[in-house]
């Protein structure tokens, strides 16, 4: 019996995100925080990037109201992923909310490069729950282990995260006008890196999917 493809590529991902979260951890007992807030930050935020945003500011001396400003900015990008994922979050109030909680980068490019329903649902949650276990643990071994283990950065761990999540958005370039939303929204991010807050880029970069959607119009008019 051949393994699903879904929880296989899940499990993939979850593994190169636990190994990330090693510098998380790493970086966040370097920064003052113990072996319990970092390993709470991980499973109540859940979002590595907020995360970084803050132990970040923390590590250079900053208060934790100053760190929340950039974390909540990075942290908006997941209430428009949760807008895509409406169809497949199903059930009560408390069982929807639960699953909100895996909400994140990895799962909603999973769940959206499936076509069936069914398996957009099993990607989404196969990934997160992936990722959850993973990421935790990661911080887990990385807080306890310190500055023991060096800087996972300089082993090319932090190549892991973005590179995943770009293999997963490949598929979605063959969809009419996404082609024309990834490269508006990548020339958005970039112009307002030098200048704009940390995290408001990528918030920002959204915008690029209203030349997508002009451009998917004109294609359909143009077969019709």
């Amino acid at each position: 019996m051949k393994p699903d493809p879904i929880v296989r590529n899940a499990l993939a991902i979850g593994v190169a995100t636990g190994a990330y979260a090693v510098s998380f951890g790493v970086l966040a007992v370097d920064a003052g925080l113990s072996v319990t807030q970092a390993c709470a930050m991980s499973a109540l935020v859940f979002t590595g990037a907020s995360q970084f945003a803050v132990v970040s500011v923390l590590g250079v001396g900053g208060s934790a109201l100053a760190a929340l400003a950039p974390a909540l900015l990075l942290a908006a990008r997941n209430a428009l992923y949760g807008l895509a994922l409406v169809p497949i979050l199903r059930g009560g109030r408390a069982k929807r909310a639960a699953e909100a909680q895996l909400v994140i980068d990895e799962s909603t490019a999973m769940a959206r490069a499936q076509d069936d329903p069914a398996a957009a649902r099993r990607a989404f949650l196969a990934t997160g729950l992936s990722v959850f276990v993973c990421w935790n643990i990661g911080t887990l071994v990385g807080a306890l282990a310190g500055s023991g283990i060096g800087d996972p950065r300089k082993l090319g761990l932090d190549a892991m995260f973005p590179a995943a999540f770009l293999a997963l958005l490949a598929p979605q370039l063959r969809r009419p006008g996404a082609p024309v939303a990834a490269v508006a929204g990548a020339l958005i991010a970039l112009v307002l890196v030098p200048i704009a807050p940390v995290g408001l880029p990528v918030i920002a970069s959204v915008l690029g999917v209203i030349p997508g959607v002009i451009a998917l119009r004109r294609a359909r008019e143009r077969s019709a």
